[in-house]
């Protein structure tokens, strides 16, 4: 697939109209550092330590696209609480030619009122069980946490579409996680992209893919054997007393 195919292809900001550089969200390592992101017209991953911006760039990215910033389709309008930043307001797009059939943005700290709505537009008249229907046939609140995300992974993503998806690894196993990588390829299959951030070393596996990671240094491309992810996971793994022996002699020092 040529990058040209890509529902979105980059981003850039807006730095001339930013009011000020030192007020959230702004002061963000990863907006400090954005300059333009070329997107994989397959998969691209935004990585990197907690604090440094990810969610929030997901959230600003999505948001200009047309999501909801709390997540859903772009059908989606419903608010708990206005807490999204206004990124979104100096974030320009550059969109491929062709156009998406489906999308989802997927943030795993507000799924819970994602599927809140969900049950609510069910039971109001005009909808019927259509909408439950999309989601695998069962209010996603009578699931575990686990199960709920993965219907949605497996039902609701059709293929042909944009999907955003922030920290999708937060309530599934390893096991789920291997699952879900395979739901990402079949869904690439399918002609789609995704945008994915993830502290995950299983779902970073994607093999035709680019990888950003965040750090203090700015943001730059990387591959999974790089990232602090992988090779904090693999000497745990690897050897796990050594690494125990040192987390606790820290903890009594």
């Amino acid at each position: 697939m040529d990058a040209r195919d890509a529902f979105l292809r980059s981003i850039g900001i807006d730095r001339e109209r930013i009011p000020s550089s030192d007020r959230y969200p702004f002061d963000l390592e990863a907006i400090r550092s954005l300059g333009k992101l070329d997107f994989h017209p397959k998969v691209t991953y935004i990585v990197g330590e907690n604090g440094m911006g990810k969610s929030t760039l997901m959230e600003a990215i999505a948001v200009a696209w047309g999501f909801n910033p709390e997540g859903g389709t772009r059908n989606f309008s419903f608010s708990t609480q206005s807490t999204h930043s206004d990124l979104y307001e100096y974030i320009h797009l550059t969109r491929g030619v062709r156009k998406p059939r489906d999308g989802f943005f997927f943030r795993a700290e507000s799924y819970y009122n994602l599927a809140s709505n969900i049950d609510q537009l069910n039971r109001e008249p005009g909808y019927g069980s259509s909408i439950i229907d999309s989601y695998g046939g069962k209010s996603l609140h009578e699931q575990s946490h686990g199960e709920s995300f993965f219907a949605t992974f497996v039902n609701r993503f059709g293929g042909q579409g944009l999907y955003i998806l922030d920290e999708p690894e937060a309530a599934l196993s390893p096991l789920r996680q291997m699952s879900m990588l395979a739901r990402i390829h079949e869904l690439v299959q399918r002609n789609s992209q995704f945008i994915i951030a993830t502290h995950s070393p299983i779902l970073m596996a994607f093999p035709d893919s680019t990888m950003y990671e965040i750090s203090s240094d700015g943001i730059g491309t990387t591959t999974l054997e790089e990232t602090d992810h992988y090779l904090i996971t693999k000497r745990f793994l690897n050897d796990k007393e050594r690494m125990l022996a040192e987390l606790f002699d820290d903890e009594d020092d």
